[in-house]
């Protein structure tokens, strides 16, 4: 196997050489130095100075995010623009240090877009990993008019919020509204304990029984993805169907 991918590498930068009419000397490095030949050619030939300063940047980022965050901050302070501040927002978010991505979430929207989607959608996750339900509610409200965020996972938050302060009949079309085939996976699973609480629990059977359906029919890479949530999916059904 380990040949056959040196045989084909090599054939991709001899057909680059080509095709670029790269230097003749190249031929010599990919077929006499075959693997360490062809990617030195890749590196040096077919990778741009971008390419490699992205994946750095990226590895720099995954490793060291409060790197990232100063960098961002250091952005924000020559440059205020809304996108710098969401930018720095969801690094914030990232690390989990939610009471900062609600801060700079609010700076951008108040300062710059009130309405912005992207940014209310996030700052609506921030404030959902601090139970902040009636912050959800009120951000949500002023949303709503916008058609596109009820295709949001925010929107589904909206739901969730206005359950936990107990405006039911409110929160159930929100929440129903993510029940979309082979999507939300998440989401239905709560919409399901949801349907539970509130003693549907037919509903919440015939739920879990079509979401149980779709889990066998994903690809393998798709169930390695969402293998945590479909085990929950799992012991939910049984322990429902268990219970009298």
């Amino acid at each position: 196997m380990y040949y056959y991918l040196i045989i084909a590498l090599q054939i991709y930068c001899a057909y680059h050489v080509y095709t670029t009419k790269n230097k003749i000397y190249w031929y010599f490095v990919i077929f006499f130095l075959p693997a360490i030949g062809s990617i030195i050619y890749l590196i040096t030939q077919v990778f741009s100075k971008n390419d490699i300063d992205k994946v750095q940047n990226e590895i720099t980022d995954a490793i060291n995010p409060t790197k990232k965050i100063k960098n961002l901050e250091h952005k924000v302070s020559f440059a205020d623009t809304f996108q710098n501040r969401i930018d720095l927002a969801d690094s914030y978010l990232d690390i989990k240090d939610y009471t900062k991505a609600i801060e700079h979430y609010t700076i951008a929207l108040v300062k710059m877009h009130d309405n912005d989607l992207y940014g209310n959608s996030q700052l609506i996750k921030a404030y959902f990993e601090q139970n902040g339900y009636e912050d959800i509610i009120a951000v949500s409200e002023k949303m709503k008019q916008n058609p596109l965020f009820k295709k949001e996972e925010a929107y589904f938050l909206y739901g969730f919020a206005l359950y936990k302060v107990g405006k039911i009949e409110k929160a159930e079309p929100i929440m129903r509204a993510a029940d979309t085939r082979y999507s939300n996976y998440p989401q239905r699973l709560e919409l399901s304990k949801f349907l539970i609480e509130i003693d549907k629990k037919e509903d919440a059977i015939e739920l879990l029984k079509e979401l149980k359906t779709e889990g066998e029919t994903l690809t393998k890479e798709s169930k390695r993805t969402h293998k945590k949530t479909f085990d929950l999916i799992e012991a939910l059904y049984k322990d429902l169907m268990n219970t009298p």
